[in-house]
């Protein structure tokens, strides 16, 4: 069972910047290929961003290309999400999930077996 932890989320004006981590103290994430999805109150879940177990395949959901980056340290066992230029309506629950492979299919990633609980993004105006 692989357990995913994110952390990092939290308040932030408008334009301001903040970095995610998914990490896994008990599995290895270098197996898994690792999206980022996030949930506004009264919103669908969205697909943020995907990145292929080697990095080599990168994906972006179109509100975020340009101001978010995915990355991941196979070293340090972990994932990131940096976040720029943030905007009110990137307030949301974030969460990271692992698969196999990135599915992307209209900016969402399908397939997706194992999930974390999810860190919370504020953006003031």
């Amino acid at each position: 069972q692989l357990q995913l932890v994110e952390s990092g989320g939290g308040l932030v004006q408008s334009g301001g910047s903040l970095r995610l981590s998914c990490s896994s103290s008990v599995s290895r994430l270098n197996d898994f290929a690792i999206g980022w999805f996030r949930q506004a109150p009264g919103k669908e879940h969205e697909g943020v961003a995907c990145i292929s177990s080697s990095g080599d395949y990168i994906d972006y959901a179109g509100a975020v290309k340009g101001r978010f980056a995915i990355s991941r340290d196979n070293a340090k066992n972990a994932v990131y999400l940096e976040m720029n230029d943030l905007k009110p309506e990137d307030t949301a629950v974030y969460s990271c999930a692992a698969a196999l492979m990135c599915v992307n299919r209209e900016d969402y990633y399908y397939g997706m077996d194992y999930w974390g609980k999810g860190t919370l993004v504020t953006v003031s105006s």
